[in-house]
């Protein structure tokens, strides 16, 4: 196999600038009233999404465990079953991914607090959702759900930081709960 030189292509200026265009859209006071949904620790969060959207919900939940929040992901085998007063956290581009929708009625049926990261506001997952917050991707470069994917993953990073003030003791704390098994 023979490889040439190439001019460099600076795909990830253009996917920063992509991603940089999304966070800044993102509208200040929905992210302070969604914010707000987590200051009590009390309420046990399920998280989920479908594709990369998934693992993008699974990375929610792991950093939410390292804030001091009861945490689950839909699907693993240790995943108790919601019920009133728990709260479902859905990643979803389109607001429309059937199991995702399925998930959110059992939930809403349940009594559950239902919380939806999107680019579809208008969806029907937006319908049955207690919170939605908007992330407009939908001008894209990449495949598929790319941007969306990797907006939702700073915008939720940005929402742990929040949470954690930027306090050394929460700091500590978050270290304290990271695997030692790695």
């Amino acid at each position: 196999m023979t490889f040439t030189a190439h001019e460099p292509s600076a795909a990830w200026q253009r996917i920063g600038i992509e991603v940089s265009q999304v966070l800044e859209n993102i509208d200040p006071l929905a992210f302070g009233n969604f914010t707000q949904l987590f200051h009590d620790q009390s309420r046990r969060w399920f998280f989920t999404g479908q594709g990369r959207s998934g693992l993008v919900a699974e990375m929610a939940a792991m950093r939410f465990m390292h804030l001091g929040f009861e945490t689950h992901v839909l699907g693993e085998a240790t995943a108790p079953a919601v019920r009133n007063d728990d709260g479902l956290f859905i990643i979803s581009n389109s607001g429309k991914t059937p199991l995702s929708a399925a998930f959110a009625e059992i939930a809403r049926t349940e009594g559950a607090m239902i919380v939806l990261l999107t680019a579809g506001p208008g969806s029907p997952l937006a319908k049955l959702a207690d919170a939605t917050l908007t992330l407009a991707s939908s001008t894209s470069e990449q495949f598929g759900g790319s941007l969306f994917e990797q907006a939702s993953l700073i915008a939720l990073d940005a929402l742990v930081l929040e949470l954690a003030t930027n306090d050394a003791a929460t700091y500590e704390k978050m270290r304290r709960r990271h695997t030692n098994m790695q």
